[in-house]
């Protein structure tokens, strides 16, 4: 609810976003991925990096990421090249590939974890048979960026879904497959979740069927 002008309280209270970054949080560069992988190494912080490689290669939102199980990952005690997780926003499944970084660091992870296939692959410290939370996820995004110098309050967890997003798209023009490995239905979430410039886009899906 707002407020009149006229309210003589009104120039007394803070606007709500004082002090917030309003807006998409940022992709991260590849060499702040690796930078950040580079951090996780040195301090030993197994399961984390093994949540963030996930992160980067699903480009699945937080949300999915931490209710994400053993056998979605893993198939006859290998980590699967390519995965197929329903998302919990849309009901929809999307597929994705696993690189080598990312399925080093889920068995090495896995492997000190143990667990049955129905299992999350991080689970909450306090209950095991649960997930960890969004909020903890979100803290843990935090300290990783803060790790390597860069401002938390730029980044988040959507930086991690959009990192990977943001480089095919540059590299490749293709937003449609894009479009694809986010899960989005329509397009136009795409444009806007990339910020890519609309007259760019539509010059680039002319002509190509949906």
């Amino acid at each position: 609810m707002g407020h009149s002008e006229y309210d003589p309280a009104a120039k007394d209270r803070r606007p709500w976003n004082v002090g917030r970054m309003v807006g998409a949080k940022r992709a991260l560069k590849p060499q702040q991925v690796w930078a950040i992988r580079f951090w996780l190494d040195r301090e030993r912080r197994l399961r984390d990096r093994a949540m963030f490689d996930l992160a980067i290669d699903s480009k699945l939102r937080g949300c999915d990421v931490v209710k994400v199980k053993i056998g979605d990952l893993v198939s006859g005690g290998r980590v699967r090249s390519r995965a197929i997780v329903v998302q919990q926003k849309t009901g929809r499944p999307v597929q994705f590939e696993l690189l080598e970084p990312a399925r080093g660091s889920i068995l090495a992870w896995l492997g000190r974890r143990g667990g049955a296939l129905d299992e999350f692959v991080f689970p909450s410290r306090i209950d095991h048979g649960d997930h960890i939370g969004t909020r903890q996820y979100a803290r843990l995004v935090d300290e990783w960026v803060t790790g390597i110098g860069l401002r938390p309050e730029d980044y988040g967890t959507h930086s991690l879904r959009r990192t990977k997003a943001s480089i095919i798209y540059k590299q490749t023009g293709n937003l449609r497959a894009v479009q694809i490995l986010l899960g989005h239905t329509k397009i136009e979430s795409t444009v806007r979740y990339l910020g890519v410039d609309v007259e760019d886009a539509l010059a680039l899906t002319e002509g190509t069927e949906v």
